[in-house]
């Protein structure tokens, strides 16, 4: 059963590849065994669902990468209430993404299927995705001194920097671009600081008795 597991895992990384370089419609389940190197007979032996539970178990294991390199670290230095710890998983945040998008090499196939006709399908995953990351972005951008609304904002604004990042880069087919905007975005996040802020923007403090 161990090894059964393994090679499952195995030809979820190949299909993810497969959705990046085809899209969902295009994946035809001819074209993913071809590119798999798997008979329809395995495929189906490993995603009885067909190719709309390939991409479910596709989404499923990038939600299980970003959630322990990423969602987790920001939650965890949001709970510990240290600021430094925040900016410190912040940065992790900028490594770990240009990491897995390789530099804007590699298609962000949530956001891929955001876009694409299947949308609806996978609508709960691609939601959650996004969601989790906006919400742990954000936990650690209070836990610096910000108030929930802007901190909530810039979280926002952080991840769409990231994912506008990758499809520029791909478009002008220049790893640089993304490697630009990451630094820059990793420069204004290890810079952020409540005591900095517009007074609209600081935490709001109880007013003395």
């Amino acid at each position: 059963m161990a090894r059964l597991i393994h090679e499952r895992a195995d030809v979820v990384q190949l299909l993810a590849e497969v959705f990046r370089a085809h899209g969902f419609e295009g994946a035809s389940l001819g074209v993913i065994a071809s590119e798999t190197g798997l008979g329809r007979g395995s495929l189906y032996h490993f995603f009885p669902g067909g190719k709309e539970e390939m991409a479910a178990a596709v989404l499923a294991e990038i939600d299980r990468w970003f959630t322990e390199a990423v969602f987790a670290p920001l939650r965890v230095a949001a709970a510990s209430g240290d600021g430094d710890a925040a900016r410190a998983a912040m940065q992790r945040m900028c490594a770990a993404s240009s990491q897995y998008f390789r530099s804007g090499r590699r298609v962000c196939l949530v956001g891929a299927f955001a876009l694409d006709s299947v949308r609806d399908r996978f609508a709960l995953a691609i939601r959650s995705y996004f969601t989790a990351w906006i919400e742990a972005l954000a936990a650690a951008i209070e836990t610096t001194g910000v108030a929930a609304a802007p901190a909530r904002q810039m979280a926002a604004d952080a991840v769409a920097d990231i994912q506008g990042a990758v499809v520029l880069a791909r478009a002008l087919d220049d790893a640089g671009v993304f490697a630009g905007r990451m630094q820059r975005l990793a420069a204004r996040l290890a810079g952020i600081d409540g005591a900095v802020l517009p007074p609209d923007l600081r935490l709001t403090q109880a007013s003395p008795a």
